[in-house]
């Protein structure tokens, strides 16, 4: 099979009320080339290159956009994959233009160390855009659609069966109204975000052993932005118990929330609301941003932040973004992690379906560039909180454009760029050092965080049945 551009349907959102509502009843089998599970940015990418290929393409998602999202903050090499996905002009539209990342000096409101984006090595783009998760997930969902995604609403997968050979012979759906589907891939991607559909049932996903966080947010209108053009930037501010986060929304709308250690989450002894509040007012250059702030949304807690799957793929399947791994949002990475690993799912499962021959080869090359992305990143939250970190990106230096390499990892650009990992290699000796000069202090931080790990968290409002 040779596959070909097919145009897309007319417009999207009446193809998405049309998916919708012309799902087939009665368990009848529909035979698909890609059954894509989840129906958020890694599921929408990857579906979306996928019938751009050619390929017969199915997406279910569970719930109905909009939908409420935490991780508004996008990062610049979101950029290119949202303008090879033809919707960059789209998101412009909905977004706050994000020329960087503010980072505050703890105990000093009036010192701000803030990393611009156009100061990476070689930006394709010096800027990304904070963007309402409910509006950006249903821009890409319709997008899919257009592009000639057989996308549904409403429709959850409640089991794979597996062949003799081991590879997903069908899926078992059930849509809103009861009916039990039916689908028979020759590929399966699992883009099912913290739900992690196939790490689940086949047991895969296992607490991350090195890192682990909780995190309470809301949003609320009335909160005091930066200054100029920097209005539009991310805060990330560290506090004594984790880190806090700021995201300036359209509409004078701010994400505000503390990713915090798990001993801290649980000591809440009241209402979530007076907890997030408690713990905003005890970091005084934050409590200062929200005099005028009040809450516009629920309040959330969610725990069991990081976790990683054994594997990331199989005969037959593959797994994308949060699905595999989930890993501390410190760095804003997870709406980029789940698209590019979206169009890497893509890219690999057309490669596979033109030649099987190469199903192996091609998996390996995909986890291999997925896994030293992650690794990159993860290095660097890991230790976000301890006092080494703390002290370099206070005073940063840009011997070897060290700091160039810090901004450009901060702006996603760790994947295929050799010369950011190299220099992000050097980073690592600094810190080194750096640690030996602040042993005491650096071994307390040390022991803190390894002791989080052993911490359990309950009372989740978003994620139940975390690891």
């Amino acid at each position: 099979m040779t596959p070909s551009e097919s145009p897309p349907p007319p417009t999207a959102p009446a193809a998405r009320q049309q998916s919708a509502d012309g799902a087939e009843a009665g368990g009848s089998e529909v035979a698909v080339d890609v059954l894509v599970i989840g129906g958020g940015p890694a599921g929408t990418t990857a579906a979306t290159f996928l019938a751009r290929r050619g390929w017969k393409v199915t997406l279910l998602e569970k719930d109905v956009h909009p939908r409420f999202h935490i991780g508004e903050s996008l990062l610049p090499m979101n950029l290119p994959i949202l303008e090879r996905l033809g919707v960059l002009e789209q998101v412009k539209r909905i977004g706050v233009h994000k020329p960087g990342a503010d980072f505050p000096m703890r105990g000093d409101r009036d010192s701000i160390n803030v990393f611009r984006f156009d100061r990476a090595l070689d930006p394709k783009f010096g800027y990304a855009y904070q963007v309402k998760r409910a509006e950006f997930d249903a821009l890409l969902f319709d997008n899919a659609l257009a592009n000639g995604v057989d996308a549904r609403q409403q429709v959850k997968v409640e089991q794979v069966e597996f062949g003799a050979d081991g590879r997903p012979a069908r899926v078992h759906a059930r849509d809103a109204g009861g009916n039990a589907l039916a689908f028979r891939p020759r590929y399966l991607v699992d883009a099912s975000g913290r739900d992690t559909f196939l790490g689940s049932k086949l047991k895969l996903k296992k607490k991350n052993p090195a890192h682990q966080s909780a995190a309470i947010f809301s949003h609320f209108s009335g909160v005091t932005r930066r200054e100029g053009e920097e209005a539009g930037n991310i805060t990330v501010e560290r506090f004594a118990h984790g880190w806090m986060w700021l995201i300036p929304l359209t509409g004078d709308v701010m994400s505000v929330g503390a990713v915090c250690f798990p001993e801290y989450l649980k000591t809440r002894s009241g209402d979530n609301e007076s907890f997030l509040m408690q713990t905003l007012r005890d970091t005084p250059s934050v409590w200062a941003r929200m005099g005028n702030a009040q809450r516009i949304a629920p309040v959330h807690a969610t725990g069991n932040y990081s976790y990683t799957c054994t594997r990331m793929h199989g005969p037959g399947w593959v797994m994308a973004g949060d699905a595999f791994a989930f890993i501390d949002p410190v760095f804003s990475s997870g709406v980029y992690l789940g698209m590019n690993g979206g169009e890497q799912a893509a890219k690999t499962v057309d490669a596979i379906l033109r030649d099987p021959s190469r199903e192996a080869a091609e998996q390996r090359a995909m986890d291999k560039r997925l896994r030293r992305g992650l690794r990159y990143f993860s290095w660097f939250i890991y230790r976000f909180t301890t006092p080494v970190m703390e002290a370099l990106f206070a005073q940063p230096r840009n011997t070897l454009q060290l700091e160039q390499a810090v901004i450009s990892m901060l702006a996603g650009d760790v994947f295929d760029n050799k010369a950011v990992r190299w220099r992000l290699r050097v980073f690592r000796l600094v810190y080194a050092l750096t640690a030996l000069q602040l042993a005491p202090k650096a071994l307390r931080g040390w022991l803190r965080r390894r002791r989080q790990v052993g911490e359990r968290f309950s009372g989740d409002t978003l994620q139940g049945g975390n690891p």
